[in-house]
């Protein structure tokens, strides 16, 4: 289990502000038109007219345009509306990997991004998910709901197995706003990737995938004979962990790699992959340069 004093100190908090003053002045404003909603009303950016009706409001009239055309047309406005932030956080056995673990890397990366949306206004909500969804932390808005945030990561353990597909079908059911899903993943998921970020894709929220990989992820330092046991199913094999074996083994994970970063641009997701060495403020950063979280 990951804790929220051994996660979230002093200099973890620089951290944030730094990558909050960054987002302001690197994507303030530039990205705001991809987020107004489609329909019309009553907004600063004027959009269209329409023919005055019994009852509207003679303070939309466009006068100008009734000295022309001797017409009553009412302005209408583009209102914006807030694409509310999901984030995922993979929890399953999977996640405890690593130095540190695969979990405390993406609840770092989970929280920094939390922090900058919250500093933007977004509606924030964060749902940890196994083979299941788990309890969530419902919308929340604000920085000074960031400390709630912390509190809910710091009790978040690994454990089970991955389904991300029957976890992101329920959520989809739930019928939530479209929105910008941001899944913090190892994505060793036995039944594959592509089921459960299809589920996002369909419901049609605008999906940014972090891909965590531990060091031994990609390079296991094995040597001799040995029995793996599969962290997701339990199940075990012996093998002897010659450099030939390893070799295969390196490609056919470098492979599974490339294939889910293909997946992604195929279909315009968001993606990055990090070792959970690599410091999470310099992930963020990655993840702005694309301009999809920050809109």
């Amino acid at each position: 289990m990951v804790t929220e004093e051994t996660l979230f100190d002093g200099e973890f908090l620089k951290k944030l502000e730094y990558l909050h003053i960054v987002s302001k002045r690197a994507f303030a404003g530039q990205y705001r038109a991809e987020r107004r909603a489609r329909k019309r009303g009553s907004g600063l950016e004027f959009a269209d007219h329409r023919a005055y009706a019994a009852g509207d409001d003679f303070r939309r009239v466009d006068w100008r345009a009734y000295q022309r055309l001797e017409k009553l047309l009412l302005r209408l406005f583009e209102e914006e509306e807030d694409l509310p932030i999901y984030l995922f956080v993979d929890c399953s056995r999977s996640m405890s990997d690593g130095h540190p673990t695969k979990l405390t890397y993406a609840c770092q990366v989970a929280a920094a991004l939390c922090y900058v949306g919250l500093a933007h206004l977004d509606r924030v909500t964060l749902t940890p998910y196994t083979d299941h969804l788990g309890r969530e932390l419902a919308s929340q808005r604000g920085k000074g709901q960031i400390f709630k945030v912390f509190k809910f990561l710091g009790q978040l353990a690994s454990g089970g197995m991955t389904n991300a597909k029957d976890s992101f079908e329920k959520f989809c059911r739930s019928k939530r706003p479209r929105g910008i899903a941001v899944v913090v993943s190892d994505f060793l998921d036995p039944h594959g990737f592509e089921d459960g970020l299809n589920m996002l894709r369909f419901s049609h929220h605008d999906i940014f995938a972090v891909h965590v990989v531990s060091q031994a992820d990609a390079d296991p330092k094995l040597r001799g004979d040995l029995q793996l046991v599969d962290a997701e199913t339990g199940s075990t094999h012996d093998i002897a962990a010659t450099p030939s074996l390893l070799g295969a083994y390196k490609k056919v994970y470098a492979e599974f790699c490339e294939e889910l970063e293909r997946f992604c641009a195929r279909y315009q997701l968001g993606y990055v992959r990090t070792q959970t060495e690599v410091p999470f403020e310099d992930v963020i950063l990655q993840v702005f340069r694309q301009n999809r979280f920050l809109t």
